[in-house]
């Protein structure tokens, strides 16, 4: 049924959406609904779910997500609760990465804003939810590490040249 509600989009390649999931997005958005917003960035705010940011002086005050719920953020919590029990895949290896780091709560917070930006990416453009089957995440890490070592190393050169050594 979600299938034909929405123009062939299959909303279950989500990791974690289960039918209480689609029929939440269904009576909370309507068919049409996403269209209302111009990027993902304003619908993850209108969910509740991205940071509130605080900046006074150039300084970060607070981050913190705003009060405030709705049932499509409470069904995407849920979904996110869901991945974080999932082994070895593209959503799970965010989720596991931001909970080590913050704890749990915040990963739950941090994927479920994920999750709405590719629902958003995946109703308001018409486009199947692809996820990446290599994780690249270490590997760009190791580029850039290498790129960064390669710089020093270039720039250690340079100074390495200008300096006489005394001769003894």
């Amino acid at each position: 049924m979600s299938y034909q509600y929405f123009d062939g989009i299959d909303l279950y390649a989500i990791e974690g959406f289960s039918h209480g999931t689609v029929l939440t997005l269904m009576s909370e958005l309507g068919e049409k609904g996403i269209l209302k917003f111009q990027n993902a960035q304003h619908f993850t705010s209108w969910l509740r779910l991205a940071p509130n940011n605080k900046i006074s002086g150039g300084r970060i005050l607070s981050s913190r997500t705003p009060k405030g719920s709705n049932r499509l953020k409470i069904a995407l919590k849920q979904a996110a609760n869901a991945i974080g029990s999932l082994k070895d895949n593209h959503l799970s290896n965010f989720f596991n990465r931001i909970a080590y780091r913050k704890g749990r709560a915040v990963a739950i917070s941090a994927t479920a804003r994920k999750i709405a930006a590719i629902l958003w990416n995946m109703l308001y453009k018409n486009q199947q939810y692809n996820p990446p089957t290599v994780y690249e995440y270490l590997d760009q890490k190791r580029k850039r590490k290498v790129l960064e070592l390669q710089k020093q190393i270039a720039n250690l050169d340079g100074r390495m040249s200008k300096i006489q050594l005394p001769e003894s």
